[in-house]
């Protein structure tokens, strides 16, 4: 059993293997950017996210561009964060760089001085969402740097910002998800070059991975088998309707919800043959909470810091739940985000749960591989419960999740029969 930190140096998925220039882009010099993934679905209304924008690039009267590259309407998206940003006071543009625009090829556009030009002189760049491979192979087409992009990367170095909603999230990491939406999938090895994983814009560096839409899709069950795959120790779920501002060693949670997994402690077992980990810590971060990479450091928001500290080693700790739930589908909507809250509020010490394909296609080689999941209290885990927003909010770290393969019956029920 190795480190799951380490897969990068087995000649997994390489920068190499997803066919990416090195010197194309340093990654790592990120100068004074802010990097803003949005886990999708963002609201108009969503007041915090769109001035946390508009503050980040200057305030008001700052200068926008924006691009609906990835999506199926590229004038209609654009249009909409156009407006959503003048009316916070930005100064926004639309810019027409999309395959599905007929008036110009989009290789002719990545190269138009004049486009150019309006990403020079702006200080914040928002790409809305699609399909994120839109994007990476227009801009960066063959890990190939276009006048484009390069634009964009001297805009953000010298201390703007770049903001991506969904398909604009997923290519803020060096290496994205192109296009895996079957988790189960994922989890049991299907991470192909250039089909579920490839090279992204890498705006949050090379040591950071990022997904999106993820409480809600339960997309920690791709998440990690990416991260080990491709060797991240750093991986951050963001909720939809949630963002993330990523200024060299911080993170701040804008809006919403995310999630950080660390692995630097986690181990994997290759000679399974199939996915599992043990020891991965995670944290639960809400609204105004702030994370330092390196040290690993949570720091809650102050209405956090005022509320209820739920410290299991502290003889004040007094949990409310004491029933542990099982959960029968640990990638549904919101579950891992809801067991973390309940475990760290809680007499018992772990929440379990399992994910299993009760519908696994006839050309599935593995349809009865299934799952287990352990969330479980540590000697550092430590939460801040606050109902200041009105609801129930939690702020959790230092929780340890194990994930091990497990063999599903089939069938997975019978009818029930009073001889039996």
């Amino acid at each position: 059993m190795r480190r799951a930190g380490t897969a990068l140096a087995a000649g997994l998925l390489t920068a190499a293997a997803l066919g990416v220039c090195a010197a194309s882009i340093d990654v790592d010099d990120r100068g004074q950017g802010v990097a803003v993934p949005i886990g999708g679905g963002l609201k108009a209304d969503h007041e915090v996210v769109w001035q946390r924008l508009i503050e980040l690039s200057g305030g008001a009267g700052s200068r926008w561009v924006v691009l609906g590259t990835a999506s199926e309407d590229p004038t209609g998206s654009a249009a909409a964060a156009v407006k959503m940003l003048q009316q916070r006071g930005a100064q926004a543009e639309p810019l027409p760089v999309s395959p599905l625009l007929k008036e110009r090829p989009i290789a002719d556009a990545v190269r138009d001085p004049a486009l150019i030009e309006k990403v020079r002189t702006a200080r914040g760049i928002f790409f809305t969402g699609g399909s994120q491979d839109r994007i990476v192979d227009h801009l960066y087409p063959g890990g190939q740097v276009t006048p484009l992009l390069q634009a964009i990367w001297d805009v953000y170095r010298a201390g703007g910002v770049v903001a991506g909603t969904s398909a604009g999230a997923a290519i803020m990491s060096s290496t994205m998800f192109r296009d895996a939406p079957d988790i189960l999938a994922v989890m049991k090895g299907r991470l192909r070059p250039g089909h579920e994983v490839d090279r992204g814009l890498g705006f949050v560096g090379s040591a950071l991975f990022v997904d999106q839409h993820f409480f809600k899709r339960g997309r920690i069950g791709r998440l990690l088998p990416m991260m080990v795959a491709s060797g991240y120790a750093l991986g951050l779920g963001v909720e939809e309707n949630s963002a993330v501002a990523v200024r060299g060693n911080e993170v701040e949670v804008v809006g919403g919800k995310a999630m950080l997994v660390d692995l630097t402690e986690a181990r994997h077992d290759a000679a399974a043959g199939v996915f599992n980990l043990r020891g991965a810590r995670v944290a639960l971060l809400d609204r105004g909470d702030k994370l330092l990479l390196r040290e690993r450091l949570v720091r809650p928001a102050r209405v956090k810091l005022e509320g209820q500290r739920l410290d299991p080693s502290q003889p004040g700790y007094k949990p409310y739940y004491t029933s542990a739930p099982f959960y029968v589908d640990m990638l549904a909507d919101n579950a891992i985000a809801t067991a973390m809250g309940l475990l760290i509020d809680a007499t018992y010490d772990e929440v379990r749960g399992i994910a299993f394909d009760p519908r696994a296609a006839p050309d599935d080689p593995q349809p009865q591989l299934g799952f287990a999941f352990r969330l479980a209290k540590g000697p550092r885990s430590i939460g801040w419960y606050s109902e200041a927003s009105g609801g129930e909010d939690y702020t959790v770290d230092h929780l340890l999740l194990d994930v091990e393969p497990i063999r599903m019956a089939r069938p997975l029920y019978e009818p029930w029969s009073a001889t039996q």
